[in-house]
């Protein structure tokens, strides 16, 4: 017989980050040479502003990057037990909020828009918006599953 520790569905989605932290390095430094060297040889044939501007593209695709990093520390975490189905978001910025559903008369869908909600009793939750659609489309067919599993629990008849 379950205990009631036992977890039917737990999953932790985050985004997807293509670039390494050392690969950012990488990517910088390259780019800060090219636009050194752009702007060194500007500054000496006379037209020397277009040293800053090469200077103010690096600081801005600095700044760019180091936003994107920020946001890829968001995830949400999905836990079903065997009293609650829980959602957990947490913003980049340590911020935290949750909902409980009773996993009873939870259902999970696909938006036209392809974006995933959690439905129950007249309450709507987005999430997963950062996931790409075969992701999105994987995860509603699992959680499905384990909703349909909860529901045909042994112990629940």
């Amino acid at each position: 017989m379950p205990t009631r520790d036992t977890l039917y569905f737990d999953a932790v989605l985050h985004p997807h980050r293509s670039l390494s932290p050392t690969g950012f390095v990488v990517l910088m430094a390259g780019v800060g040479t090219i636009s050194f060297a752009a702007g060194l040889f500007f500054l000496l044939h006379g037209a020397w502003p277009v040293l800053g501007f090469f200077g103010l593209d690096v600081a801005l695709i600095f700044l760019a990057f180091r936003l994107n990093f920020r946001s890829g520390k968001q995830f949400e975490t999905l836990t079903l037990d065997r009293r609650a189905l829980e959602l957990r978001r947490v913003a980049p910025n340590g911020g935290e909020t949750a909902w409980r559903f009773e996993p009873y008369w939870a259902r999970v869908t696909l938006d036209n828009d392809g974006r995933l909600h959690l439905v129950s009793r007249g309450r709507d939750v987005t999430f997963g918006a950062f996931l790409n659609d075969e992701e999105r489309e994987s995860l509603r067919d699992a959680l499905t599953a384990a909703l349909y599993g909860w529901r045909h629990r042994p112990e629940a008849v």
